[in-house]
């Protein structure tokens, strides 16, 4: 099972730290990751694995959201498959 994550808001040292982080202590793979900066801002979207996941997905959504809440960014994931639906016409 895969996830997609996003991570947008100004840019600062530690935000791929700290994102990474949460994933690394979860055994969560990230298969893709693509970043850059919009002027001042930092965008960040992964393809991640969930398959060895040492937690549930709702944990990971909290775990997600203190982290967004300290970094002072966004970061949403959604499963791959409601992510894929979701952006077909």
């Amino acid at each position: 099972m895969n996830a997609i994550i996003t991570v947008i808001g100004k840019d600062k040292k530690g935000i791929i730290y700290g994102v990474t982080s949460v994933l690394a202590e979860s055994d969560i793979n990230i298969m893709d990751i693509n970043q850059t900066l919009l002027q001042d801002y930092f965008t960040m979207v992964m393809l991640v694995d969930l398959t060895m996941m040492k937690i549930d997905f709702e944990e990971l959504k909290s775990k997600l959201e203190e982290k967004a809440k300290e970094l002072k960014v966004s970061i949403r994931v959604q499963h791959e498959d409601i992510f894929k639906c979701m952006h077909e016409v």
